[in-house]
Parts: C-alpha cells; structure tokens; sequence
C-alpha cells in the first residue's frame, strides 16, 4: 500500500492501482516497438506490482507498523514470495513480458544480494534467465534496456503523484532519465506543479503524443489511526470512502 497522512486519519492507494496508473502514463508514449511488443510493455508495467501478499485475512500485522498504523510499502520487508509470483504470473503472458519484469525485480532488489542465500540464490535466476530470453527473442541488452527504462519512468512519476511528492514553491523534482535518449548523458526529464495543489502538473521536456493528458487513481480515506491487527484494517479499507484523484498533465 502507499500510505499518506491526511488531516483526519491516512489516504491509501493499493500498489495494484499505482501501476494502473503507470500504464496510463506509458499508453500516452508515442509508441516505439512494434504492437506485440508494445502491448507487452503497457501490460508490464500495469501488473509490475501483483501479487501482493494476503495480509489482511488472519488477524497478523504484516500490514501495520509497530505503533498500529497502515504501513507504507516503504516499511515493508521485501517479500521473495511475491516477487516470485510476479515473475511466474508474467511466464504465463510470454519471454517479452517476463523479461521486462525481471528487469524491474533486478533493478529493486539487486542491492539485496548477499542478504541471505534464497535471495541471492533468486538474483542469480533473474540474471540467467534475463540472458536466455535476450538470445532467444533475439534483442540487445539496449533494446530490452529501452523499453524497461519507460516502465521505470512510468513507476517513478506515478509513484511521485501518488506519494503527494510534488515539491511546493513550484519547484521541479527528477522523474528519471529520457528511454529514448543516447549517450551517457541522456536527457533527464522533470516534473513540477507551478501553481500549486489542484493545478496543472508540468513535465520538461515533454514526451506524451498529446500536448495534454489526464491520468487518475482511486484512493481509500480511512478515518482512523491505528489498528489492533491487519483483519480489522482490511474490514476498514473495504468500508472506507474511495476518491478518484486525478491530474492534469501539460507542457
């Protein structure tokens, strides 16, 4: 979950619905591979975050920090059985498509390595497996690195909007550098809110097809502060109050 305080308890966002939000984000691209491929990256990107864990059924506190409040997916230990289930969930949509998930679990999860030995033992898997796919599907470590990058892109602007990560003042924060750039210095594109909350959110340089774009995502507002286990969080979620969020985006 992405958890933000609010005035009157905390704003949660499911990690499901952040992705959703990410594909809208890599669907207003200009498209640069070919439909399969294409089609295979939006679907990456859309599913990089399924999987999540069952917390909210046996009364445990996975879900919640140590003071009984919804934990942000910053709090959370990493989770092999759902990064696991990610990569096995994509092998049923084909080598494209887990390739691209593998390389986002490499880019999270490979500062882990040496941790413990079933993680490193599951970095190793990636890396192999990244390899074959390449020989197989007949592309270069850049062309797989291109298109991964858009699905990084995509994760960390929405990820930005989701987590109220905006800076005041109307001052830019960093998105991530540009896919479809060349060199060591690709150019790094920026995201800023001029105006303030509520107004138009701007993106330099601008790399959509449409000179305007309007992306949204649901968010559940609960009204307390704290919770005895993750059973009594989860009956919370299902009764809270869902608002869309949207933003307009712009040159």
């Amino acid at each position: 979950m992405i958890v933000n305080p609010s005035p009157t308890g905390w704003q949660v966002i499911y990690q499901q619905a952040h992705a959703l939000l990410a594909m809208q984000l890599a669907w207003a691209w200009p498209p640069f591979l070919p439909a399969d491929r294409w089609v295979g990256l939006l679907a990456a990107t859309a599913q990089h975050d399924d999987e999540q864990a069952p917390w909210h059924g046996r009364g445990g506190h996975h879900g919640l920090t140590p003071a009984g409040a919804p934990a942000n997916f910053t709090q959370v230990a990493f989770s092999l059985e759902q990064a696991t289930g990610v990569l096995h969930a994509a092998r049923f949509q084909g080598r494209w498509r887990s390739l691209l998930t593998s390389l986002h679990l490499s880019t999270l999860h490979e500062p882990l390595r040496g941790s413990d030995a079933q993680t490193t033992a599951f970095l190793d898997e990636l890396r192999a497996d990244q390899a074959r796919w390449l020989r197989e599907l007949h592309l270069t470590k850049a062309q797989a690195r291109q298109a991964y990058d858009l699905l990084h892109w995509c994760d960390r602007l929405s990820l930005i909007l989701c987590r109220q990560e905006l800076p005041e003042m109307g001052r830019e924060v960093e998105i991530y550098p540009d896919p479809l750039g060349s060199g060591a210095r690709r150019p790094v594109h920026f995201v800023s809110q001029p105006a303030g909350p509520g107004t138009p959110v701007v993106v330099r340089p601008w790399p959509f097809a449409e000179a305007r774009l309007v992306v949204s995502v649901e968010a559940r507002q609960l009204h307390q502060l704290q919770f005895k286990d993750d059973a009594e969080l989860a009956a919370a979620l299902r009764q809270a109050p869902i608002a869309t969020l949207s933003w307009e985006l712009r040159k």
